[in-house]
């Protein structure tokens, strides 16, 4: 049985203890992460170790509705995507 993601309040305990600080303070400062990564995100933002917040442009394009068929405009738009570090890839995956 796969193990369930840590949740928010446990980051928080581990870098409470881990660095020896609250945890109201490890949660700003993780909370204070999360809303520059959110601001920078525009024009890329790398987590050093861990990959890469980049905006990427699609195209506009044509697509079909699944229950009917029919042709449809897609149109052009920006997405946000994260493209992981050769070393966290490495990393995890071995």
């Amino acid at each position: 049985m796969a193990k369930k993601p840590m949740t928010k309040g446990e980051i928080v305990d581990h870098f409470a203890e881990k660095f020896g600080v609250t945890k109201k303070l490890a949660g700003q400062i993780i909370d204070e992460y999360a809303a520059l990564v959110y601001k920078e995100a525009k024009n890329d933002f790398t987590l050093p170790g861990i990959g890469k917040m980049v905006v990427v442009k699609r195209e506009a394009r044509e697509g079909r509705n699944p229950s009917t068929g029919q042709k449809i405009k897609i149109p052009a738009k920006q997405v946000l995507k994260f493209r992981v570090a050769k070393a966290c890839s490495d990393a995890v995956l071995k």
